[in-house]
Order: structure tokens, then sequence, then C-alpha cells
């Protein structure tokens, strides 16, 4: 039962944090690092990946090669993390938290959502 409601949870969670990329898009931008080009692809882009490999898990069929791509996904946004400790925490326009916030959200946060992702990948139950 608990594999099934946690599965439910993180498909809930990758896909508003999808839908948010769209809705708050500008607030995105300065998470992204300037070394990377097109700031507006890339934050439509991985916006588009959380929502589709997201709901991409209710299904076993694809659960596995979705749950890869999204742990994929995470080891990406890891420069946006560093970035956002570099910034002192605060990015012009967009999130503003204490910097040891953005270090606890680089090293435990991000690898407990990796390790949910990893778990939940392997639940064989049917949830759809």
């Amino acid at each position: 039962m608990w594999g099934k409601v946690s599965l439910w949870i993180l498909v809930v969670f990758f896909v508003m944090a999808g839908l948010w990329h769209f809705i708050d898009a500008p607030s995105y931008y300065p998470l992204i690092p300037y070394y990377l080009p097109f700031p507006k692809v890339i934050n439509f882009v991985s916006g588009a990946l959380e929502v589709v490999l997201g709901l991409s898990m209710l299904y076993l069929v694809w659960r596995k090669w979705a749950g890869w791509a999204l742990i994929v996904l995470m080891i990406l946004f890891i420069p946006s993390h560093i970035h956002f400790i570099q910034q002192d925490g605060c990015v012009e326009g967009s999130l503003c938290f204490p910097v040891w916030v953005a270090w606890v959200r680089l090293i435990l946060v991000h690898p407990l959502l990796i390790w949910w992702i990893w778990s939940s990948k392997n639940y064989q139950g049917h949830v759809v």
C-alpha cells in the first residue's frame, strides 16, 4: 500500500513542479547558471520533462525508464543548486533563502529525492 501512495505523491510532486516552470517561468530564469545558454528553453524543457516523466511513472511499462530519466534530470539540476549557493541563497527576482537552506537542499534534500525516485521506479504494482 505504501508503495502506491508514495508513487502517487512523487507523481503529483513532479507534475506540480513541472507545471510551475510554466506558471511562474520568470522566477526560474535566474536559477539557471549564467554559463548555460537559452535559459527560457532550458526552463521550458525541464518543466515539460518533469511533467511527462512524472506522469510516466504511473505506468508500470514506463516506470523504470521514467525513473532513470528523472534521476538523470535531477543530476542535471545540480549546477542550478550550486549556482544558487554561489549567489548566497538569493537570486535577483526569484528565491531568497539563508545560504544554509541552499546547502541542505543540495546535500540532503536532493539525494533524498533521487533515492525516492530510485525506490519508486522499482515499485511493481499497477497504479492506473
